[in-house]
């Protein structure tokens, strides 16, 4: 069962309504675009994408539409090219401006930013997403409102930014929560993701075990109420440093929950020097 909380009266609702087992999902990219896409933008489609991944973990099928504002063709090519550094499972139709159509039916959950128009998507849970700022950047540290423009050459090097590290620093509050991204908050993600990487791929040398139940259950858990990906962002953390906890057993865990993080957890496996 997946629950999220309708913004329209606070109250959890499942979605979608048993025993349909097919998940119709309208993300609404907000509006003023501008001159380039940054992290204030991606956090919708972000959050899209994690609950479309949360879905298909509990085994129902899953349509995602993405609707726009009107772009220009470098914003289009700009939006896909960002989404696709950010792991953003691209969406059945993107600028779709009658997505029932598009999705087969009335979507069950409308993924928007908070106080947006979404003009007539009045059916369906609506799941809003808190405000992203950017701070001004410290001395020497990279700007984090440009770390994802369209005009950096080099924006999807991992070895410049490390996109993914943007994924894990707008994961790690709840979605409904305001962010603020700093130089100084994307330096440790990164380091975050860096640690779990080599840890992943020392783990993987040895014997395979199981997720220990416990772990498996709190963390569906988590996420099957109202999409709580920060408490399993924690679990992680803590599984990382429990020795009694098998190595093998670790692995698999990181493993397991990294198909809804999407944070490429495993990438180091295999590489170690």
């Amino acid at each position: 069962m997946l629950r999220i909380t309708d913004t329209r009266t606070g109250h959890l609702v499942e979605i979608p309504a048993a025993p349909r087992r097919l998940l119709r999902s309208c993300v609404h990219l907000p509006a003023a675009v501008g001159t380039g896409i940054g992290p204030v933008h991606l956090r919708v489609p972000l959050i899209g994408d994690v609950l479309a991944r949360t879905a298909e973990l509990n085994g129902l099928q899953v349509v995602t539409v993405l609707t726009t504002p009107e772009l220009t063709h470098d914003q289009k090519l700009a939006l896909e090219r960002v989404m696709t550094v950010l792991g953003i499972h691209p969406p059945v139709v993107v600028g779709a401006h009658r997505p029932d159509a598009a999705l087969g039916g009335p979507a069950d959950v409308h993924v928007a930013a908070r106080g947006a128009d979404t003009g007539d998507a009045t059916g369906g849970v609506r799941m809003e997403v808190g405000e992203v700022g950017t701070a001004l950047p410290e001395e020497g540290a990279p700007d984090p409102g440009h770390l994802l423009a369209p005009d950096l050459p080099d924006a999807s090097a991992p070895e410049a930014a490390d996109p993914l590290a943007v994924r894990l620093l707008l994961l790690g509050r709840p979605y409904d929560a305001p962010l603020t991204v700093t130089g100084e908050a994307l330096a440790d993600a990164r380091q975050t993701l860096r640690r779990w990487r080599r840890q992943v791929a020392d783990w993987a040398q040895e014997p395979s075990r199981p997720i220990p139940a416990e772990l498996l259950r709190e963390s569906h858990a988590a996420l099957a109420d109202d999409l709580g990906v920060a408490a399993v962002l924690d679990l992680l953390a803590d599984v990382a440093e429990r020795s009694e906890v098998p190595a093998g057993a670790r692995f698999e865990t990181f493993a397991h929950l990294d198909r809804v993080l999407g944070l490429d957890l495993a990438r180091d496996v295999g590489h170690q020097r």
